[in-house]
């Protein structure tokens, strides 16, 4: 074999393999500590869309102006938002607060393709 034959072959199988990959992106969800029902379950079902699709989600929790001295409420949003999407996510990076602001990462679990396999089956 000739070793522009083999060049081209090696060539075209790194394509194929880079044509099947997936990029995982960072996705941010923002809110706030105040953030209200109907809200919060809007950002949730986003970042279970985002998690199905094998992105990172990263959450943050703005304050503004003097909520800033109850931090503790924004890390109580971000561990319900945590026992919310066990199902779907663990934590990658826990909750660090930063300025005036509090963010978390979490990544998609490996079995969340079965279980949206599972639920489109029964749905059928």
């Amino acid at each position: 074999m000739s070793f522009g034959k083999y060049y081209y072959h090696k060539e075209k199988s790194v394509r194929e393999a880079k044509k099947r990959q997936h990029v995982v992106q960072l996705k941010e969800i923002k809110m706030g500590p105040h953030t209200d029902d109907h809200d919060y379950h809007f950002k949730k079902k986003n970042a279970i869309k985002f998690l199905e699709q094998q992105n990172k989600v990263k959450f943050t929790i703005r304050f503004k102006g003097r909520q800033i001295t109850h931090k503790e409420l924004g890390f109580e949003v971000l561990e319900r938002l945590v026992e919310d999407l066990k199902d779907y996510a663990e934590v990658d990076a826990p909750p660090k607060s930063e300025m005036r602001t509090i963010s978390m990462i979490m990544v998609p679990r490996k079995d969340i393709d079965d279980k949206n396999k599972t639920t489109e089956k029964n749905s059928e």
